[in-house]
């Protein structure tokens, strides 16, 4: 009597491996979030921002180009404070936008950012290289940001928000300002840019 071919028996408990690679992800997100926090720690009282008594016209261009030059870099974390909720009210008031940068976005982060290396991208049966995947979310990202009404709106938000900053440098008087000229020039709110890179060296070694 001929014996029964033996089935092959997968392991329940064995579940397959994840798209992306969460613990980089998590990574990735906390060092954003810390260093968000420590950049905006450097921002500058609000009350010294909005001072009505050191508001005064400008008497020439120069004057005025010399006071926008050190209220930037007095208020510079307030500044950005200010371009990113002029950005992020601009992206409410255009729900459209917001879900299409969204989207994009997320298209970045799990398909090539924070995808494991040893997981093909698979689309209708076919599998696509990382540099297949590159092309294609950067062809994407052209597209949505110069042929659709998100760029648009997030050149015009970011106009709006350098002519408030401009207008606000110009008028205020810096002669109260302490500026700090020993301070590092990588330090501030962008300072974050690194750090979150350095916590994805998988991205960096795909490119």
């Amino acid at each position: 009597m001929a014996s029964r071919p033996t089935l092959p028996m997968s392991n329940p408990s064995q579940s397959s491996p994840s798209p992306i690679a969460t613990p980089a992800f998590r990574t990735f997100l906390s060092r954003v979030s810390s260093s968000i926090r420590h950049g905006l720690s450097h921002r500058r009282p609000w009350s010294e921002l909005v001072d009505r008594s050191s508001m005064a016209r400008p008497d020439s261009l120069t004057e005025a180009y010399t006071r926008i030059r050190k209220n930037l870099s007095y208020f510079r974390v307030n500044y950005l404070t200010l371009l990113a909720l002029v950005l992020a009210l601009s992206l409410l008031s255009h729900p459209f936008s917001l879900v299409v940068l969204l989207s994009l976005f997320a298209a970045w982060a799990f398909l090539y950012a924070f995808r494991q290396s040893d997981q093909p991208l698979i689309v209708f049966g076919r599998t696509f290289s990382d540099r297949e995947t590159l092309l294609g979310l950067s062809l994407l990202t052209v597209i949505v940001v110069f042929l659709t009404s998100v760029g648009s709106l997030l050149i015009s938000a970011l106009m709006i928000g350098f002519a408030i900053v401009c207008a606000h440098g110009a008028f205020r008087v810096p002669d109260d300002l302490f500026l700090d000229d020993q301070e590092p020039a990588n330090s501030g709110f962008l300072s974050f840019l690194g750090g979150a890179a350095a916590s994805a060296p998988a991205v960096a070694s795909r490119v």
